[in-house]
């Protein structure tokens, strides 16, 4: 298969709703294919959610150039990721900030992730396994959190390791369907926005849901 013209012609097609070109230009860069299982790899470049094991999903590429141009990276930041899952979302943070933290809670996910990401290079990743509290508040405070996965709120803790005017970036809902929402942290009120419906696996910690369950 040629994934080099698929690639190209999938972000063309997000061209037409994405408007920051430094995620686009990310995204054109990245071998989306080898996060993806070998069994699903002639699909790595249609914009659709795939399975990666676990019943874990490496997300619809139009969400992530979504989210990520949401955050409103300019080079300069640290990003907190929570959910490493296939490390894609991961490469793409990379490629428009600082440091990224990563943070994934499990072990198979995070080690494919790993290999996969410095195979490809990336020398501005911190990776590091989840803890009863969602984050990693010793990197903190972060410029933009992402978060990969669904919650029924916003969690205090997350919110507690953003720094004044950080972006936050999290689907929240039901464990079956969920807004995209984006936080700005502000001294008084925090700004918050909408992006549009999307359903992702259920974020699972303290100020979450207690346990995997999507059916």
């Amino acid at each position: 298969m040629d994934f080099t013209t698929a690639r190209t012609r999938l972000i063309d097609n997000l061209g037409s709703e994405i408007t920051d070109k430094r995620v686009l230009a990310a995204m054109s860069g990245i071998p989306r294919e080898l996060f993806v299982p070998v069994p699903s790899r002639h699909l790595a470049y249609e914009d659709i959610p795939l399975p990666i094991g676990l019943e874990q999903t490496i997300s619809q590429p139009f969400i992530i150039a979504l989210m990520t141009q949401a955050l409103a990276l300019t080079g300069v930041e640290t990003v907190l990721e929570i959910g490493t899952g296939s490390g894609y979302q991961t490469a793409v943070l990379a490629e428009l900030a600082r440091l990224v933290v990563t943070v994934e809670r499990l072990p198979a996910l995070s080690a494919t992730a790993r290999k996969v990401l410095d195979d490809l290079g990336y020398r501005n990743i911190e990776m590091h396994s989840a803890t009863e509290t969602l984050g990693w508040p010793d990197g903190a405070p972060y410029h933009a959190i992402l978060v990969t996965a669904g919650a029924p709120r916003v969690p205090p803790d997350l919110l507690a390791q953003l720094a004044l005017g950080g972006r936050l970036v999290i689907p929240v809902g039901t464990r079956h369907v969920q807004e995209l929402q984006k936080f700005t942290r502000r001294e008084k009120k925090n700004l918050v926005e909408n992006l549009g419906g999307c359903r992702f696996v259920s974020l699972i910690g303290k100020s979450a849901w207690e346990e995997a369950k999507n059916g």
